[in-house]
């Protein structure tokens, strides 16, 4: 089914919404983004892709690669992963130092931040940042099926100049013995994976597996287990919108994962990938008008997980 039209009205409908958000303005170089621009893109499992207003253009994902970098640590080290990190809804902003403290150094899951840096420290275990970084960047362009999905170099060192709060979650990290590589490399990692420019329909086609219980249906590649897609899903249906996770879940029912440069990928199991992009966030750090667009979309498809 083609769903332009649908997404077609939904942009729409969202538009007198794109004001209300705030852009990350804590990050330089996402702070310039025009707050006006909205895309939205579904990639269906037979391959089908619908799109609606700038689907092709090119946005910061920041915490939606965690989505990535997840599934490539527990494809290196499995159900180790979870000795170092949490499972459980934060229940706090993404980026607290207060929680961290309180639990002797563990994540409390691997969305937040401090769980992020500790993947991307399992990631490196001993080799060069940039190989790590090589590596992640070629497993989204494979995914995406698209060797134009990039790092944004500008937006690696705005996050490197400004990201005082998480090499202060890294060194809190390391304090608690949880850091097997130093704080710079872990960083240097983390911020380059924040960096990936990717379009919504770029973003959309990458997360096809998690839809197609960790089958690629279009490549006819197995990239993960049906029980590890299953739980990458259920950790982002409950933790994948920070500390708006119960609301979001409970608004649209779809498991998503959010990013501060306004991008949000959701999943629609055995049938798309969802990916929607507005640079106006709310409070709790989420596309404001892409919270919107989605819910307007999981209401009129009647998809949900329950």
């Amino acid at each position: 089914m083609d769903l332009t039209p649908t997404l077609e009205r939904i942009a729409e409908r969202v538009r007198p919404h794109l004001a209300e958000g705030k852009v990350a303005g804590y990050i330089p170089a996402l702070a310039r983004v025009d707050p006006q621009r909205f895309g939205i893109a579904v990639v269906s499992v037979d391959g089908r892709v619908s799109t609606a207003g700038d689907a092709r253009v090119p946005f910061s994902v920041q915490s939606i690669s965690k989505v990535f970098t997840l599934t490539l640590a527990l494809d290196k080290v499995g159900s180790e992963l979870w000795t170092r990190i949490g499972r459980e809804p934060s229940g706090s902003a993404f980026n607290s130092i207060v929680q961290l403290e309180r639990e002797g150094g563990i994540p409390r899951n691997p969305f937040i931040n401090a769980g992020a840096i500790a993947v991307t420290d399992v990631l490196l275990e001993g080799r060069p940042p940039q190989a790590v970084i090589d590596e992640i960047l070629a497993f989204l362009r494979r995914r995406a099926d698209d060797p134009a999905v990039a790092i944004d170099e500008e937006v690696a060192r705005s996050e490197a100049d400004t990201g005082h709060r998480n090499y202060s979650l890294a060194h809190f990290l390391a304090s608690f013995g949880r850091l097997r590589n130093p704080v710079d490399s872990a960083l240097s990692v983390y911020f380059h994976q924040c960096a990936l420019a990717m379009t919504c329909v770029q973003l959309a086609r990458a997360g096809l597996f998690l839809a197609a219980a960790g089958h690629d249906p279009l490549s006819g590649e197995r990239v993960v287990a049906p029980e590890r897609a299953r739980r990458i899903n259920a950790l982002m249906l409950t933790c994948g919108h920070y500390d708006a996770s119960g609301d979001v879940a409970f608004r649209i029912g779809l498991p998503g994962k959010s990013g501060v440069g306004g991008g949000i990928l959701a999943v629609v199991p055995k049938r798309a990938a969802i990916a929607v992009w507005s640079p106006g966030l709310n409070a709790n750090g989420n596309s404001h008008a892409g919270t919107i667009a989605l819910e307007m979309l999981a209401a009129e498809m009647g998809w949900s997980v329950f």
